[in-house]
């Protein structure tokens, strides 16, 4: 990675469901080998924080937002294909999109 950003991150889980234990385990895999401490996390329980989810607009969990840098994206799902939430967070789109393959489930925040 070229270019260093901090990553501010948030991770909507809906309790300690597989679903996101899995999703958690995964990102913080990628983000202690990617992001190497440039980053924030915070993990919101959406059942003991109901309305930091409807605040946001969080529909589904778990769904992973990035706040930083701009622009705002969510990827919702457990995040077990790797590639495609470093897509998500804007680190592999320049290899990527010249393949074409954009094909994943991601949100542009256009609030």
């Amino acid at each position: 990675m070229s270019t260093r950003k901090t990553y501010i991150l948030k991770l909507y889980v809906a309790g300690n469901t597989p679903n996101s234990m899995r999703a958690l385990k995964t990102l913080r895999n990628i983000l202690e080998n990617e992001f190497k401490g440039l980053y924030a996390l915070k993990v919101i329980d959406v059942l003991k924080n109901p309305q930091l989810a409807e605040d946001d607009k969080i529909l589904a969990t778990p769904t992973l937002a990035k706040i930083l840098p701009p622009p705002v994206r969510r990827i919702i799902g457990d995040l077990s294909d790797r590639e495609r939430v470093l897509i998500g967070l804007d680190l592999l789109y320049d290899e990527l999109s010249e393949d074409g393959d954009t094909s994943f489930l991601l949100e542009d925040d256009g609030a």
